[in-house]
This record gives structure tokens, C-alpha cells and sequence, in this order.
């Protein structure tokens, strides 16, 4: 079976401090459109949301717009901007550099607790 949906009509959208997260589900994956604005930091934004010190996802995503900075906890960095596609480990913090805002679609299909209150 073949299943098709568009991002412009997502099943789900979690609004966050600076940002959203829209996401399709299919049957094999979850699909993430994840939009931050200037400001974002994953340690500002999204740190009593997830109850982690550091975003505990795995991603494997593309970025369409904008710059990002993710920084490891073992203290390893790197840079992430339009065109690039990146796989980074549980265990990090990131922010937005600049005055763009950054578009990522992830297709790690890891992100259905991204943004959502623990134990919900």
C-alpha cells in the first residue's frame, strides 16, 4: 500500500517557546517539519517540556533554511545549514544562529515525543 500526505496539511502541529513542530504520520514513519525561530534554544525552549537536560532524539534530518548550531554532551560541535542533511545522536543541545529562521525535515521518524509534556 502506498501511502501519500502533503506538509502543508499536517495531522499534528505542537506549538513551543520560539517554534513548531508539524508532523505526518504514516504507517512506517512520522514525518517532522520542525520550524524555529531566532532566539530558539533547545535548552530554553524545550527543556521542562521534555524533563531532559539535553534533547534526548535521534535525528536524521535536512535543512531547508537558516543555521544551526548542536552541541554535544561530550562537548563536540557543529554547524548545520540549508542543503545539509545530518544524523545526530540522543544527548544534545541546539540554538539557532543568526536572524533567520530554520526550517529541518526530519525523517528519523523518532519525533512523536518531540515537544510533548512527559507522561503525556
Amino acid at each position: 500500500m502506498i501511502e501519500v500526505k502533503s506538509i502543508d496539511k499536517p495531522d499534528e502541529r505542537r506549538d513551543f517557546p520560539r517554534g513548531h513542530l508539524e508532523l505526518c504520520n504514516l504507517s512506517g514513519l512520522t514525518f517532522a517539519v520542525a520550524t524555529y525561530e531566532p532566539g530558539w534554544r533547545w535548552s530554553e525552549s524545550l527543556r521542562e517540556i521534555s524533563g531532559t537536560d539535553s534533547c534526548q532524539i535521534h535525528h536524521s534530518a535536512f535543512v531547508v533554511a537558516g543555521r544551526m548550531r548542536i552541541r554535544m554532551e561530550d562537548g563536540a560541535e557543529s554547524e548545520v545549514g540549508p542543503g545539509d542533511v545530518f544524523d545526530c545522536p540522543p544527548g544534545h543541545d541546539a540554538w539557532v544562529v543568526g536572524d533567520e529562521q530554520v526550517v529541518i525535515y526530519d525523517f528519523s521518524g523518532r519525533m512523536t515525543d518531540y515537544a510533548k509534556a512527559t507522561g503525556v
